[in-house]
């Protein structure tokens, strides 16, 4: 039930989703006795979408979150496992393509290569189901396992993880396979900007891990008043950054997560 709430909320959540809406009731609304209000809704959703767009939002939205880890420390030593979440893979494109479809999260998954030839005794867990409301064929974990074959990394060495369709079930059905000791220590292979609340969910699963953060969206706090040329990576990035605002407040209401925004010191 959790999931499919999540899924219904999480459309009005985002703000490009939310202000098309508000345009189309406008529209509606143009055509009755409340024109001048419909025609108010219109334009000012446009102006709306304009600056979300073209403005420096979605970054100054988005750059707490990238920067609230710092990247990963190889000095501290050799993990035992590492855990890699999903949403790098399309499973309906890969399962109709007979191929493995990345989307622009691919470093999750890329890093990976690196990651096992230089830790060549670590376990890896890929988490990845269908996060789809009505999933279709596949999953991203068969996908994943297909790409690390061809990367040289021995199927024995992955555990595919193919029933979790959120950030909470991640959490849950990872632990559950991967049993960790007391004193191991496991990576946690995520983009940057979904760190806090990935984090937050697997210390209140009761799984320690330490987090690696990949595929950054900016280079860093210069970025934070830099525009956008191209309205839809505007809109994007605002999109990104807002749906996981949310999702750590949502996370944490429902004690989901151990914190607000959780950070490198767990408290």
């Amino acid at each position: 039930m959790f999931f499919v709430l999540s899924k219904i909320l999480g459309f009005f959540a985002i703000p490009s989703n939310l202000v098309v809406m508000l345009a189309l009731l406008g529209a509606a609304l143009a055509c009755t006795r409340f024109a001048r209000v419909g025609r108010r809704l219109m334009i000012g959703s446009v102006l709306v979408l304009a600056i979300i767009g073209l403005s420096p939002l979605g970054n100054a939205l988005i750059l707490p979150l990238e920067q609230r880890f710092p990247p990963w420390d190889a000095a501290r030593g050799v993990p035992d496992g590492i855990v890699v979440l999903g949403g790098s893979i399309s499973p309906e494109v890969s399962a109709a393509r007979n191929v493995v479809a990345l989307n622009e999260a691919a470093e999750r998954v890329i890093v990976v290569a690196e990651l096992a030839r230089r830790y060549p005794v670590a376990r890896i867990i890929f988490s990845g189901g269908n996060g789809a409301l009505i999933s279709g064929p596949g999953t991203e974990a068969e996908a994943a396992l297909r790409l690390f074959e061809s990367f040289g990394i021995a199927p024995a060495r992955v555990i595919a993880e193919d029933r979790s369709r959120n950030t909470v079930e991640n959490a849950v059905f990872s632990r559950q396979l991967a049993m960790p000791k007391p004193g191991e220590r496991w990576l946690l292979v995520t983009s940057a900007y979904h760190l806090p609340r990935a984090v937050g969910v697997f210390r209140q699963a009761g799984f320690p891990v330490e987090p690696h953060p990949v595929d950054w969206r900016t280079r860093g706090p210069q970025d934070a008043l830099r525009t956008f040329s191209i309205a839809s990576e505007g809109l994007a990035r605002t999109d990104t950054a807002v749906r996981e605002w949310v999702g750590l407040a949502v996370y944490w209401l429902t004690g989901r997560s151990s914190e607000l925004f959780p950070g490198p010191v767990a408290r």
